[in-house]
């Protein structure tokens, strides 16, 4: 029985939960900007990697060198994307 148990499943959504409450303690209670940017932002970034590893299996096959290395490339160019933006649009360079 305890093969069927999903385990890493439950600890996984757990871990949300408590992510998601942090996420919602900064925003009940009275912090700075940027000590609040940054808990949020950490919080979002293992969020989003539990996520990944945990319910989206990507560790799990032959391949995941592949899909980490691609995950890898999609975040490189979003931030290409962004800071170009800003670059651009709002630090005028």
């Amino acid at each position: 029985m305890k093969e069927l148990f999903p385990a890493k499943q439950v600890m996984g959504f757990v871990f949300s939960l408590i992510l998601t409450a942090v996420a919602l303690l900064v925003h009940f209670t009275e912090m700075t900007f940027a000590v609040g940017m940054t808990i949020l932002l950490v919080t979002a970034f293992i969020q989003a990697f539990l996520q990944l590893v945990v319910f989206m299996h990507a560790g799990e096959s032959k391949d995941s060198k592949s899909i980490y290395t691609n995950i890898l490339y999609g975040v490189i160019i979003a931030l290409v994307t962004v800071f170009g933006s800003l670059l651009i649009l709002i630090w005028d360079m």
